[in-house]
């Protein structure tokens, strides 16, 4: 017998057959998470709550490389029982009938804070290197530059939800209780009860702890924006920037640590890959204050290691020898060198020009008392002299620093001249007429406390 089978037939067929696969995909499909034999029962007793009380933290961790790995909760989490930051409340978790392995036989003190010296059980080097940062001693540098904390003209908790944010906290524990105070934060140079310093999480965060986000500029620029360090925004604006949002969806973001390469997993580089990651002949490190060979935030521009906030354990020439060693991936010696010539050019002009003579004439104004040293922010001049520094004149040298034009001009030293001439024309003024310049009565909320904190002051 002969059968014959028109090209309808079969392609009816196929139609009948694809259907039902075509429409699985339109079903979410369900992650099952597999439960090593060798994990502890304490861990396992972690997973199966956390996957019933806060699913997105189980799914986020179970996406993780560290549970390919095998490293649960307790790993990080785990406490001794010494410890200051132990979350008591957590007990009440192991006497829940309403919950899998509910039981206190799985019961085992853990910290809801997870440190850097948690953290250097598995990441020596890493911890190392971070402890050495700007980031992780960010809090001592901005007590000893910033007016608005040792003067209190901000509130604490104005503070806490802004500066501190970013910056970090000092951790402290009542009644078993982390102080509300204090908490949250994931600051890059928070004081954690256990002495160490900073939130590995402030960027690769919890639960994932994703590399491929830490490589990310978006991620840096969490904390890096605004008009006093806008690094994000001046990125965006200048050609490496333009180039990641042309092509970011080709970057090989998940490349393992340490072979992120220029060239080959990206093709214009991220904050992470100037400032961190390796290159070339550059290692990867966690201290951002290598590669620097100008401290650009610093009311005058100095060499890192004469930051006095905070000196480096760096010689500029050496790490400007290794961002050059980055640099050279993608371009040549003239252009490198050639940007370092302006780059310096910059540094030199907003020194000598703008802010040496303003802080000259501060300083006359102080000592003929035309300005009160009491307070700070409560004399328009005082505020006139922080922004020339602070907002343009770090906007004009980041912006110099990072190839954005309009940064270093018309947001930078453009605004850089107008805040200069309103300074001195008011300053002579007063110097002029022997008066005194005009206080603010009421400035509000300046009621901060003005006491450094002696957990990292009191090292010293």
């Amino acid at each position: 017998m002969t059968f014959r089978i028109t090209v309808t037939a079969v392609v009816t067929l196929l139609i009948a057959l694809a259907a039902p696969a075509a429409m699985a995909d339109n079903f979410p499909k369900q992650r099952e998470f597999r439960m090593e034999r060798g994990m502890p029962e304490q861990a396992k007793a972690c997973i199966v709550c956390h996957q019933k009380e806060t699913p997105g933290i189980f799914a986020d961790w179970s996406m993780s490389r560290h549970a390919s790995a095998n490293i649960t909760c307790l790993d990080c989490h785990q406490a001794l029982p010494a410890d200051k930051d132990i979350a008591t409340g957590h007990e009440q978790y192991y006497s829940r009938g309403d919950l899998p392995m509910g039981e206190k036989q799985y019961l085992v003190p853990i910290s809801a804070v997870v440190t850097p010296k948690d953290c250097s059980r598995c990441h020596p080097d890493e911890t190392k290197q971070y402890a050495k940062s700007k980031h992780a001693n960010t809090i001592e540098i901005i007590w000893k530059l910033d007016p608005w904390l040792n003067k209190g003209m901000n509130s604490d908790n104005e503070r806490k939800t802004g500066c501190y944010y970013c910056h970090g906290t000092i951790l402290k524990v009542e009644d078993g209780k982390i102080d509300p105070a204090t908490w949250p934060n994931v600051g890059v140079g928070r004081y954690n009860l256990d002495g160490s310093l900073g939130s590995c999480t402030s960027c690769h965060t919890r639960h994932r702890f994703s590399v491929m986000e830490a490589r990310k500029p978006e991620t840096c620029g969490q904390c890096h924006l605004g008009p006093d360090h806008p690094q994000i925004e001046i990125y965006f604006e200048s050609k490496h920037g333009d180039i990641y949002q042309a092509f970011k969806q080709e970057y090989n973001w998940n490349a393992a640590p340490g072979t992120w390469t220029p060239g080959v997993d990206y093709r214009s580089p991220t904050c992470a890959a100037c400032h961190m990651s390796g290159s070339g002949s550059v290692t990867t490190t966690h201290d951002v204050t290598e590669r620097i060979s100008w401290e650009t935030q610093a009311p005058l521009t100095v060499r890192p290691q004469d930051f006095k906030p905070f000196p480096a354990q760096t010689d500029w020439k050496t790490e400007r020898d290794k961002m050059k060693q980055v640099c050279f991936q993608c371009h040549g010696k003239a252009w490198v060198d050639d940007f370092y010539v302006s780059f310096d050019k910059a540094v030199e002009e907003y020194n000598e020009v703008y802010f040496k003579p303003a802080k000259a004439m501060l300083d006359e104004l102080y000592a003929k008392g035309a300005l009160d040293k009491t307070k700070f922010f409560d004399e328009g001049l005082e505020v006139e002299f922080y922004e020339l520094w602070h907002h343009e004149g770090r906007r004009a040298r980041m912006g110099v620093m990072m190839m954005a034009p309009d940064y270093a001009w018309w947001h930078g030293f453009y605004e850089c001249k107008h805040r200069y001439n309103k300074f001195m024309e008011e300053a002579r003024h007063l110097i002029e007429t022997g008066g005194k310049a005009y206080k603010y009565p009421d400035f509000p909320n300046a009621n901060g406390d003005t006491t450094r904190p002696p957990e990292i002051f009191g090292k010293k």
